[in-house]
C-alpha cells in the first residue's frame, strides 16, 4: 500500500502523547494531577445544554447547510457586533466542528509548493503540522522571551516576500499566555496596507480570556482587511464547551463559495442539536463566563507565585487564556527533560515547550483552568524533587 507523501508530513499535538503517558502510569497505581490539556475544568453552561436537548426532543435531527444553521451564524453575528461594534454579514460566517477545520480550511486554500505562510513560533502546532501537508514553506514567527512572547510588527514585516500568502497570528496566545495589546495591533494592521497580496488568519479563540480589564484587540477594528481577513473563534475555550467540537469563522466574501465546497467535501455540516446549544450560550447571560474569569484570575496568581518560588524557575504573569510558559533553565534542564523528571517523579503532568516550535526549548507550558488544590499541590510535588 503506497501513500502520499504529503501524510509523512502531518505533524500531531504532544498533549495526546503526554496524555497516553498519565493514562498509562495511573493504570499502574500512580496519582497523576494533569495539567496539560487546553480546556477548562468548568461545565458548559446549563442554558446551553438545555437549548442542545430542547433540539433533539424538538426534532432537530437531519443535515443542515454546509456553512451552519443561518440561526446560528445570525446569533454570532449579533454577538461581533455586541463586543466589537463590527457588522458581519452572516453570509460569511462559517460554522466549523470546531477551531482547526477553520485553519486547516485557510491553510489549505493558500498553501502549496511554491508558497510561503507565516506563523507563530511558540504556537499552536497544528499551524506548522497543517502548512507543512500542503507542501508550503512554514516560515516561523519567532516570538521571544524578552519582549513577553507578543507580537512584533517589524518583525513580521521582514519575514513578508513575493511568495508569501498567507501570516497567521494568535492573540491572545498559545502557549505562552502572552497577550499583545490593541496599540502593536494598530502598527500591525496599518503596515500590512503595504502586502495587499497577503491574507491574515487571526485566531482569536481566547478573546474573551483576557485578565486586567484589558481592551480585546480583534482584527475585527480594521475593516480596511476584511477583503482577505479570515478570523477564527469558536466556544470551546469562552463558554467551556469543547466537545460540543463547534467553531465558526468570518471570511472574506470571495471565499464564501470556496469554504462552502470545502465542507461539503470534508464534514458536509456541524451537528445539529449543537448549533442550537451555541445560539443559547451566545445569546445568553455570562455569568458563567464572568464567574469563570475571575476564578482563573485567582488561579492565575497562585500558579505564577508558586512557579516563581521554585528553585531555578521564572516565569511571567500571563495576560490571556489559561497558560503560563515558564521558563525552567534554571533548574539545570531543558523544558523536555523537565516535563519527564516531573511526570516519573512528581506525578505531574505539562508539556514541554519544544511541542510548539523549535524555539521554546527551554520553557514548558501549565494549564492552570483546573482547582486551586491541584495548583497548589502540583507545585508542592515538583518543589519536593528539585531540593
Amino acid at each position: 500500500m503506497k501513500i502520499a507523501k504529503s501524510v509523512s508530513r502531518l505533524g500531531t499535538e504532544a498533549v495526546y502523547n503526554i496524555f497516553a503517558k498519565t493514562k498509562k502510569l495511573t493504570q499502574q497505581g500512580k496519582e497523576i494531577i494533569d495539567l496539560s490539556l487546553g480546556q477548562s475544568d468548568f461545565k458548559s453552561p446549563q442554558h446551553a445544554v438545555n437549548a442542545a436537548i430542547k433540539a433533539l426532543k424538538d426534532g432537530h435531527h437531519g443535515y443542515t447547510l454546509p456553512n451552519g444553521i443561518i440561526e446560528c451564524r445570525e446569533a454570532v453575528s449579533r454577538k461581533v457586533e455586541s463586543l466589537y461594534n463590527a457588522k458581519i454579514d452572516p453570509e460569511r460566517i462559517v460554522i466549523m466542528p470546531g477551531g482547526k477545520p477553520t485553519m486547516h480550511c485557510a491553510i489549505s486554500f493558500f498553501g502549496e509548493p511554491g508558497a510561503e505562510i507565516i506563523y507563530p513560533d511558540p504556537g499552536f502546532p497544528i499551524y506548522e503540522s497543517m502548512i507543512n501537508f500542503t507542501g508550503a514553506k512554514a516560515v516561523p514567527l519567532n516570538l521571544t522571551e524578552n519582549k513577553n512572547f507578543c507580537i512584533n510588527p517589524e518583525k513580521i514585516f521582514s519575514l513578508i516576500n513575493k511568495n508569501t500568502r498567507l501570516l497567521i497570528l494568535n492573540n491572545p496566545h498559545n502557549p505562552t499566555g502572552s497577550f499583545t495589546e490593541k496599540s502593536t495591533i494598530d502598527k500591525l494592521a496599518k503596515g500590512l496596507k503595504n502586502f495587499p497580496q497577503v491574507a491574515i488568519l487571526c485566531d482569536e479563540i481566547y478573546d474573551r480570556l483576557i485578565f486586567d480589564n484589558k481592551e480585546i484587540p480583534t482584527f475585527f477594528n480594521y475593516p480596511e482587511l476584511y477583503n482577505r481577513l479570515i478570523v477564527l473563534n469558536g466556544w470551546s475555550k469562552t463558554y467551556a464547551m469543547t466537545g460540543w467540537r463547534l467553531g465558526w469563522g468570518v471570511w472574506p466574501e470571495s471565499l464564501i463559495e470556496n469554504v462552502f465546497k470545502f465542507n461539503v467535501n470534508s464534514h458536509s455540516c456541524v451537528n445539529t442539536a449543537a448549533q442550537y446549544g451555541a445560539i443559547a450560550a451566545l445569546d445568553g447571560p455570562e455569568d458563567h463566563l464572568n464567574n469563570m474569569m475571575k476564578e482563573f484570575n485567582t488561579r492565575r496568581k497562585l500558579i505564577v507565585d508558586g512557579l516563581r518560588s521554585l528553585k531555578g524557575v521564572e516565569c511571567s504573569l500571563p495576560g490571556g487564556s489559561f497558560f503560563v510558559f515558564p521558563n525552567v533553565k534554571g533548574t539545570g534542564m531543558n523544558g523536555e527533560q523537565f516535563t519527564e523528571k516531573c511526570l516519573k517523579e512528581a506525578g505531574v503532568a505539562m508539556i514541554p515547550g519544544t511541542a510548539f516550535g523549535k524555539f521554546a526549548v527551554d520553557n514548558v507550558r501549565f494549564n492552570f483552568a483546573t482547582s486551586r488544590e491541584n495548583i497548589s499541590m502540583a507545585i508542592e510535588k515538583i518543589d519536593k524533587i528539585l531540593k
